[in-house]
């Protein structure tokens, strides 16, 4: 799994684009993407969740988020894409001592 992050800005953003924007913040990661943004929203960031095979990158990633932002059907310019695979992400658990 990776966990994706896109800031852009957006492009001519419709009145019925800034609703559907509205709607669909959020700060979660899931795979249809949310999108937190400036009060204006002219800039935002994407953030999504995409599923990976074994040999899956960056790359298959990147393209992934960039899939789910398209879906959006909102013109946008990506200024900076960030890229996390979850698969690396060790949990530091601490050892619990018994209650007693």
């Amino acid at each position: 799994m990776f966990r994706v992050m896109i800031r852009g800005t957006f492009d001519g953003l419709s009145d019925t684009g800034r609703a559907a924007v509205l709607a669909a913040g959020g700060l979660g990661f899931t795979e249809a993407g949310a999108f937190t943004h400036d009060q204006s929203l002219s800039a935002f960031t994407f953030r999504c969740q995409v599923p990976a095979s074994p040999d899956d990158g960056e790359d298959e990633a990147t393209r992934g988020a960039v899939a789910a932002l398209d879906a959006h059907g909102h013109p946008y310019r990506i200024l900076h894409v960030a890229v996390t695979d979850m698969r690396d992400i060790k949990i530091r658990r601490r050892d619990r001592q018994p209650s007693g």
